[in-house]
């Protein structure tokens, strides 16, 4: 919307609306007059229009305070805001289907059939990007996800990429690219910042598991990205474990609101320097959720390019071609992720230093696993004991 344009409007206005009788207006005739002219649904409280959410609802008040403010001489702010109440009700809707066989983008909707529609329709998120079938190959992306990352685990990063331009958990999985820093993960962020605009969220992944609002906030958005995660270990694993698998509703919480019951779509990416590892849950259930990546190291020849990040954002619509073949691979496979040797040798490792009862059990000296053998639990935890002492090892109870 552009405030502008209604400015425009409201100086050359020499009638006084539909809605205004000469001394008040007309709430329902002013809803229906801004709705002929700006379409909205309004779904859990946040207004959307073809182009997806509309985040801020404080810019529709300010439209509606410049098309009153000919006819409203006192108290405007207030019917500002009572005008945004009675379009709220007014426009109520049940939340829209996310459909899995389109992507909305910038100038229109990209079927996976592979079709293209210039037409728009109201749907939960709108990418800021162009489909562009004609776009030149990304080389600038190309070359530094090379430089990042080895051939086998750029397919896995494309999948993901792909994966979360698509309304749906069927990969069930979260990724986590690892480092020692100053490579350039963060680049990444930036890219599919590019892609997904408002559809994407930054924050503590941390703050999801242990925050009971902090699930709310992910409601209509395709991926949430941590883009320096913390290495202490989370105190519970509950929430983030039904998200990446999440298929039906689930409680959402809101500060002084009744909660509700909604869907969640969102995807987890998460940049740091080490693994997520948990307190309690060592179970296998918590890591085969995760996509463990490790970037090459840096060179230290290598000079960075202070415009790089523009250069990536340049080519968009190329990398979003590059992001959609991956889709294809992973839907033809079954939602299936592509994961090197390496990729899993990482999650073996993050399992490991989760738990090290695995680490003890493949041990030599202190324990055999040979048929005919046996030994009491006690024995087991003695011998586990003396293997942590020895190995310097935290004891898991």
């Amino acid at each position: 919307m552009a405030l502008e344009k209604t400015m425009e409007k409201m100086e050359r206005a020499s009638q006084p609306e539909t809605w205004f009788d000469g001394s008040k207006v007309n709430d329902v005739l002013f809803c229906e007059d801004f709705l002929a002219g700006h379409p909205m649904k309004c779904i859990h409280g946040t207004f959307f229009d073809v182009n997806g959410a509309i985040g801020d609802a404080e810019q529709i008040k300010a439209e509606i305070y410049y098309k009153i403010a000919p006819y409203v001489t006192s108290g405007i702010a207030k019917k500002a805001t009572t005008l945004l109440d009675a379009l709220r009700i007014r426009c109520y809707s049940p939340p829209i289907p996310y459909l899995t066989d389109r992507i909305h983008v910038a100038n229109g909707t990209y079927f996976l059939s592979g079709d293209f529609s210039a037409q728009k329709e109201f749907c939960m998120n709108r990418l800021p990007v162009r489909y562009a079938p004609d776009a030149p190959e990304p080389s600038q992306w190309l070359s530094f996800v090379g430089q990042l990352l080895e051939p086998e685990d750029i397919i896995t990063l494309q999948e993901f990429m792909g994966y979360v331009l698509q309304p749906t958990t069927k990969g069930q999985k979260m990724m986590i690219v690892m480092g020692k820093g100053g490579e350039g993960k963060s680049r990444i962020g930036r890219v599919l910042r590019a892609l997904l605009g408002d559809s994407m969220n930054t924050g503590s992944i941390q703050k999801v598991e242990v925050d009971r609002f902090a699930r709310a906030d992910l409601e209509w958005k395709l991926l949430m990205l941590d883009d320096d995660m913390k290495l202490e270990a989370l105190p519970q694993t509950n929430n983030i474990k039904s998200i990446v698998t999440l298929e039906d509703k689930t409680d959402l919480e809101r500060k002084g609101k009744q909660s509700e019951q909604g869907y969640l779509c969102v995807r987890f990416i998460c940049f740091g320097n080490g693994n997520l590892g948990s307190l309690y849950d060592r179970s296998y259930g918590f890591f085969r959720r995760q996509i463990v990546l490790t970037v090459k190291e840096r060179r230290p020849d290598r000079e960075d390019d202070p415009f790089l990040d523009e250069k990536l954002i340049a080519e968009a619509e190329g990398i979003f071609l590059w992001c959609l073949e991956g889709l294809h691979r992973l839907i033809d496979n079954g939602y299936r992720f592509t994961i090197s040797q390496r990729a899993e040798d990482n999650l073996t490792k993050a399992m490991q230093d989760g738990n090290n009862i695995i680490v003890f059990m493949q041990s030599e000296g202190y324990i055999r696993l040979e048929k005919g053998t046996h030994a009491t639990s006690k024995q087991l935890y003695s011998a586990y004991s003396q293997w942590c002492e020895d190995k310097y090892e935290s004891f898991v109870a």
